[in-house]
């Protein structure tokens, strides 16, 4: 998977993806999901359901301004609710750094297979003794492929400090400081806000209008495609051919001319 960017907060994340197909997003995220959920109920003590609702994949016009946008929303995670000074500032999993250095990310992934068999054979092993070092290294956003890393950096400084302008100008006009680092270190990770804010997402993101209704009126011949094939399918029709980049339901259950035991 190519990951543009990534900004993990207390109770969501956000990623800025490039996927071959919505085959790779989905297997990707659902890979991703199921780890995070075991790791961090084995940290936190989460025994039920982790995550609220499936993940939600949101498509991004081919134009540079709003991939430019999509970059803008993900760094000013954070800034936007009060909580730091600027995205360099998150304490949380994030891409920021990289994004204006150009390093590599490195991490341990644990593999927990090695740690069960192990320890059904009885074999004492230390916390690294079945963790490998892992690198990600970030894809550059489309319209600034072209461009060499230097200048890649140099326009995430500049989206960096107009967050930090907007973050101050708040400051000012409000009179209330980001809560800090330090305070959010000691938020609880059971808690629950008092009021969530809670609206639609969008289907698209998009700058112009014209290029948000083509989206939409694509989306609805392929809503329109999909249906079309499922009815058939569902009346027994064989060779029905789905719309491209869809999930087809899978066989229609055959059922066995002799019973089984089971009731």
């Amino acid at each position: 998977m190519r990951i543009v960017a990534y900004v993990w907060m207390s109770n969501h994340f956000h990623m800025l993806l490039l996927p071959e197909d919505a085959q790779q997003l989905a297997l990707f995220m659902g890979y991703l999901e199921a780890k995070i959920a075991k790791e961090a109920g084995r940290l936190y003590d989460f025994r039920q359901k982790f995550w609220a609702r499936p993940y939600r994949g949101i498509v991004v016009s081919d134009e540079d301004e709003a991939h430019v946008d999509r970059m803008r929303y993900l760094l000013d995670q954070g800034c936007k609710e009060g909580l730091v000074d600027s995205p360099k500032q998150w304490p949380g999993a994030s891409s920021t750094k990289a994004l204006l250095t150009g390093k590599p990310i490195a991490g341990l992934w644990f593999d927990r297979t090695k740690e069960y068999n192990a320890r059904r054979s009885g074999e004492t092993f230390s916390k690294l003794d079945f963790a490998d070092r892992e690198t990600i290294t970030l894809t550059a956003l489309p319209p600034w492929q072209d461009q060499p890393e230097h200048k890649r950096q140099a326009r995430v400084r500049a989206i960096v400090r107009g967050i930090e302008g907007e973050v101050e100008r708040r400051v000012k006009e409000t009179g209330r400081s980001p809560l800090g680092v330090n305070a959010i270190y000691q938020q609880q990770p059971h808690a629950r806000p008092a009021n969530s804010k809670r609206s639609p997402a969008p289907r698209f993101h998009a700058k112009a209008g014209h290029v948000r209704r083509a989206l939409e009126r694509g989306y609805q011949r392929f809503y329109a495609a999909y249906r079309e094939a499922a009815e058939k399918l569902r009346k027994g029709a064989t060779g029905v051919e789905f719309p491209h980049g869809s999930f087809p339901p899978p066989a229609q259950f055959v059922r066995p001319l002799v019973r089984s035991g089971y009731g």
